[in-house]
This record gives C-alpha cells, sequence and structure tokens, in this order.
C-alpha cells in the first residue's frame, strides 16, 4: 500500500530507507552493534563491553536486533551462545562513517569535541521524525513546494494541514527553510547535505553495494570522494575493535569502539533558519 502520492519506486524507497531507520535509531543499538564489530561475542562479554546498560536491558535489546536481521545468535553448546553480525549487520556498518561526515560538517559545535557515536545518533534522531524521510525526498526533488503541495505528495489521505507540525520541525533540526508565513519550503544546505547519508542507506536498505549510492535517482551525484579518517570516542577502553573490512571497498573507515556515551539533547544542524513558517 503506498504511504505517499509518489511513484511506487520512489514511494517504495521511502519506505525502505523509514524502515532501516527505525532498526537503527533506538536508544543503544548503533553502540550494541559497534561492540559486536570484532568477532562473536557471548552474552557476558558483550555485556562488559556495554555495561552502561542495566540488568534486562541487553537481552530484548539483542533480540530485537537478531529479528531485525543484523545480529545472529549462535548455539554452539547450550551453555555456549555467542552473538555477531550477519551479513547485512557488517554492510551496515559503512554507512555509519558517512553519517559521521555530515553531522562534523553540518551539526552545531558543541563545547566539546563530540564522539563520533554521538553524532551519529544526533544525525539518527533528526532523520526520524516523523514524515521526514518523505518530506526530504520531495523537497530535494522539487526544489521548492508549497505546504499545500507538499502535504498532497507526502500524506494525500489527510488533511493538508497536517504536514505543517513535521515540517515545521524539520525547519527547526535545520534541515528544511522557509521565507516565512506563506512561502514554499526548500532544503537548507544541510538538508541538501544528506545526499550521501541518504543514498547509502537507500542502497543498504535495497541490499545493494554502497558505491552505488551515488547513482541514486534523487540523492546521487552530489557525492564526492573523502579521504579515510579515524574516529575515535571520549573516553578510553582497553582493546578497542576496529570494523572489519567491507566488501564493496566504499566508505570504509577505521573505528575505535570505546567507552561512549550521548548527551541529552540532539544537535541541531549548524544553518541560518529563518523565523516563520505557515501557521494555522
Amino acid at each position: 500500500m503506498a504511504i505517499t502520492a509518489l511513484p511506487p519506486d520512489t514511494d517504495a524507497d521511502i519506505a525502505r530507507v523509514t524502515e532501516a531507520l527505525a532498526m537503527i535509531t533506538p536508544r543503544w543499538n548503533v553502540r550494541i552493534l559497534l561492540a559486536l564489530s570484532g568477532p562473536p561475542l557471548r552474552y557476558t562479554e558483550l555485556a562488559a563491553k556495554v555495561s552502561w546498560l542495566q540488568n534486562g536491558q541487553l537481552h530484548p535489546k539483542l533480540k530485537a536486533l537478531c529479528d531485525a536481521g543484523l545480529v545472529e545468535r549462535t548455539e554452539h553448546t547450550p551453555r555456549h551462545v555467542t552473538y555477531g553480525h550477519t551479513e547485512r549487520g557488517v554492510a551496515l556498518l559503512p554507512v555509519l562513517p558517512v553519517i559521521v561526515t555530515w553531522a562534523e560538517e553540518y551539526l552545531e559545535t558543541a563545547d566539546r569535541p563530540l564522539p563520533a557515536i554521538e553524532q551519529i545518533e544526533d544525525s539518527l534522531t533528526l532523520l526520524t521524525r516523523r514524515h521526514a524521510a518523505a518530506i526530504l525526498w520531495v523537497l530535494k526533488s522539487r526544489e521548492e513546494v508549497s505546504g499545500r503541495v507538499l502535504a498532497r505528495i507526502v500524506m494525500p489521505s489527510s488533511d493538508w494541514t497536517n504536514v505543517y507540525p513535521p515540517v515545521r520541525q524539520l525547519v527547526a533540526d535545520g534541515l528544511v527553510e522557509t521565507e516565512g508565513i506563506g512561502w514554499p519550503y526548500r532544503l537548507s544546505a544541510a538538508g541538501e547535505g544528506l545526499g550521501p547519508v541518504l543514498g547509502a542507506l537507500s542502497a543498504w536498505s535495497a541490499g545493494r553495494p554502497l558505491n552505488q549510492a551515488a547513482q541514486h535517482p534523487v540523492w546521487g551525484h552530489s557525492q564526492g570522494n573523502t579521504a579515510p579518517r579515524t574516529w575515535v570516542s571520549s573516553q578510553s577502553r582497553p582493546a578497542p575493535a576496529t570494523l572489519p573490512p567491507t566488501r564493496t571497498g566504499a566508505f570504509s573507515q577505521a573505528w575505535h569502539n570505546r567507552d561512549l556515551f550521548s548527551h541529552a539533547t540532539p544537535a541541531r544542524p549548524k544553518v541560518a533558519i529563518q523565523a516563520g513558517g505557515p501557521r494555522r
């Protein structure tokens, strides 16, 4: 069933990306995936790497990641069970540095340097706003769109005024901009800069190699090759893990998986945003 008034292939693309974001955005999921970036671990070994989780929190998270097809549980014997990435989980890891690259350029500069994991979590928070993916797709495709037209495309079965809360949130987040009441909406520089992120998520969610992200029909053609970089977290931990090499050779980065803690409030993209926007 179509979720927007966009063409079926675009509608399916948005639905896949939205589902992918729903898999990885819940709290601690990315940290657990990074903790599993080395050899498979027993439950107690993994619990020691994510020691900030309270008793009873890790098991349901692992089950959800297993159900999502990102983590697999292997029972060697009844008393020897390990957890590790599936092929889909391994393929997802190179997407994370792409998110960090966007965050380093467009998120506000904090009082302290943010660890890569926090930049990922903050960025995912912005992308998982309600209707965010569909709104961003439409604005990227059409450059400028009025609120009424945007509503007819993004939520064709709802009252058109229902588009204003999500689009105003994206304006507040710095991904969308407008001149004011009655003016059309368009992507901000930060929204335009999401091309590599959303292209990579689209490729991954469709099961395609990440090096095809640059050919995305909406988000492609704006991605350049960035030199490999190393992101290090703020607190030390012994024996840091490194992401396994990717099969595609695209977006591969070295990670140091250490004790990481997120700040409470997501940072906003650092773009000039004018106040206003349509009001009901």
